[in-house]
């Protein structure tokens, strides 16, 4: 069997290629996604921008579970990878696959459903909810194409292909970036066009993703019922934590727009321009935790657990450096942001609280991003939920409550800044603690230790 890429060589630099290749691929996809928003502040209508903030709080809920499976997918293949396990790496993809397609399809036809009711409860209303649960009918179906795509870049990821992973978003991106013009201003489709454009995006997703993994790597086998059911109980102890612990962050979105509700169209419009531009500008601390988990799960698989130390190290130092480059970049930037989507009075000022302290705080939160990635492979995914959902359901929620009762919208922010940068901080010490004490005696997710019977059925399918 070849030796899994990540176990020679330096830590640094898989950290390093990894993350940028990851973070090129998503920031990318996230550009394309504001740009999505330039597009439709240019029909001047603040009411379509705050549909899309309020479609966006909802649909992050979605997207956020299904990278939570391929998070687990990530973790289990990579794994197997270490252990010289090849053909059980790619019964595990394949049954990764056909589990998280189940599971996002149930997920969007619960959110299709209540769609008119999680639209209310975020706090729009009149023609503004109308707009967005209209926006979520359209979309929120092609969560299943896009589960398969994520859940094959998860294999590639585990594999150490972060480049052909970057692929699957950037073609897919440059694709969304042609079309979202021409549906929303162009044939004056609106909403509906941004719509259609997102849907066409995550088929692209799921095709490139497919034809890297499956056909040109041959990394994945055709899932069958013994595989699935052989795949089950392993992947869900990784996947279900992974999920509560994705799911933290949407939900702390969710509750902040709902503070920010209550200050009116221009602040929510502002804050789904704060929300994109978060994604955008941070999207290389957003990938990490995905893309190192290959690095830690092939290491424990192969009993390298000095290397498990150094990419945890190393992921923390890249974490610091991202952000500060960044931070400035964005205090730089606020002006011509202002200017761009046309935001004004509160919504500009909510716009400047987070481009002046809001970013700074990602000094501090990059560490719970590591965290979660050491925890999530090495066979402690439930402290990852457990740090998630203390800073995004106790601390974000009523501090920006706090917060805003004083500053007004502004203090949304300034709330949301200062519990991740404590929960940051606390998650990076008890990451590393747990890391330093790793060794061969530890007993890390003893499901994964039995071998995978009829292993010559999965040598090519």
């Amino acid at each position: 069997m070849s030796q899994g890429r990540f176990l020679t060589g330096s830590t640094m630099g898989h950290v390093v290629r990894m993350t940028v290749t990851g973070a090129f691929g998503i920031t990318f996809v996230f550009l394309v996604d504001a740009a999505n928003l330039l597009w439709i502040s240019q029909l001047g209508a603040p009411q379509l921008l705050a549909a899309i903030g309020f479609a966006y709080a909802i649909q992050f809920f979605s997207v956020s579970s299904g990278v939570g499976l391929m998070i687990a997918a990530t973790a289990l293949v990579s794994r197997r990878i270490g252990e010289g396990d090849r053909i059980g790496a790619r019964r595990q993809a394949g049954a990764a696959i056909a589990i998280s397609c189940t599971i996002q399809g149930l997920v969007a036809l619960i959110i299709v459903l209540l769609r008119h009711d999680l639209v209310a409860l975020a706090g729009a209303t009149g023609e503004t909810a109308r707009l967005a649960a209209r926006y979520l009918l359209l979309t929120v179906p092609s969560l299943v194409p896009m589960a398969v795509a994520l859940a094959a870049s998860g294999t590639l990821r585990a594999e150490g292909y972060g480049a052909k992973s970057m692929y699957v978003t950037l073609f897919s991106g440059a694709v969304l970036m042609v079309l979202d013009p021409i549906f929303i201003l162009y044939w004056g489709l609106g909403l509906d066009g941004a719509a259609l454009g997102l849907v066409l995006f995550r088929f692209c997703l799921m095709g490139l993703a497919l034809f890297f993994a499956a056909y040109q790597h041959d990394l994945i086998a055709r899932p069958n019922r013994d595989g699935i059911a052989d795949t089950l109980r392993p992947y869900m102890a990784v996947a279900l934590p992974a999920i509560a612990t994705q799911l933290a962050t949407p939900a702390g979105n969710y509750f902040l727009t709902i503070v920010m509700a209550p200050f009116g169209d221009e602040a929510v419009a502002s804050w789904a321009v704060v929300g994109r531009l978060t994604v955008l500008a941070f999207g290389g601390i957003f990938a990490l935790s995905g893309a190192i988990g290959g690095i830690f799960g092939q290491n424990l698989g192969a009993g390298h657990f000095d290397r498990l130390r150094s990419t945890y190290r190393d992921a923390l130092i890249f974490c610091a450096i991202y952000t500060l480059v960044t931070w400035g970049l964005l205090l730089a930037a606020t002006p011509l942001v202002i200017d761009a989507f046309g935001l004004v009075g509160q919504g500009a000022d909510v716009l400047r609280a987070f481009t002046f302290v809001g970013a700074g705080a990602f000094i501090g939160l990059g560490g719970l991003y590591v965290s979660n990635a050491a925890f999530n492979n090495l066979g402690k995914p439930g402290r990852s939920t457990l740090l998630g959902w203390i800073k995004d359901g106790a601390l974000s929620w009523p501090m920006a409550a706090g917060l805003a009762s004083i500053f007004g919208a502004t203090g949304v922010i300034y709330g949301q800044a200062a519990a991740g940068a404590v929960m940051g901080a606390l998650a990076a010490f008890w990451g590393w603690r747990y890391v330093a004490q790793l060794g061969p005696e530890a007993n890390i997710d003893p499901p994964q230790a039995r071998p995978w019977p009829n292993a010559d059925r999965y040598r090519r399918r």
